[in-house]
């Protein structure tokens, strides 16, 4: 199963921000419950703000530890998705969905790999 994969299957049981963490938690070397905490605020765009995309958030958390740049991250996120802002990704404002919150977290998972090589 891809990184990808397993992202959106455990969104089934955690918001997005959590998902994509705990897609890298063994790579990472990070504990679980230390990944579930950093990833809590973040779901719903950023503290159930409907900012900036909880799953690209968490993303760039991830590039961090892996050394790759986030504005790299959040470049490809946005050509993928057609935006960062949670809102905008879901319609809530518009009525036209961008990008499903699954499809988030696959996007948001698969620009960290692209950009690792």
């Amino acid at each position: 199963m891809s990184k990808a994969d397993r992202a959106v299957a455990l969104k089934a049981e955690m918001n997005c921000a959590q998902a994509v963490l705990m897609a890298y938690a063994e790579e990472l070397g990070i504990d679980e419950g230390t990944l579930m905490s950093l990833g809590r605020g973040l779901g719903l765009g950023m503290g159930t703000t409907y900012g900036t995309c909880g799953a690209l958030c968490a993303a760039e958390m991830t590039a961090g530890f892996l050394g790759i740049r986030s504005k790299d991250i959040f470049d490809l996120f946005n050509k993928k998705c057609g935006s960062t802002i949670c809102r905008e990704l879901k319609g809530i404002d518009s009525g036209n969905m961008l990008c499903s919150c699954d499809e988030c977290v696959r996007r948001a998972v698969e620009s960290v790999e692209e950009l690792r090589g």
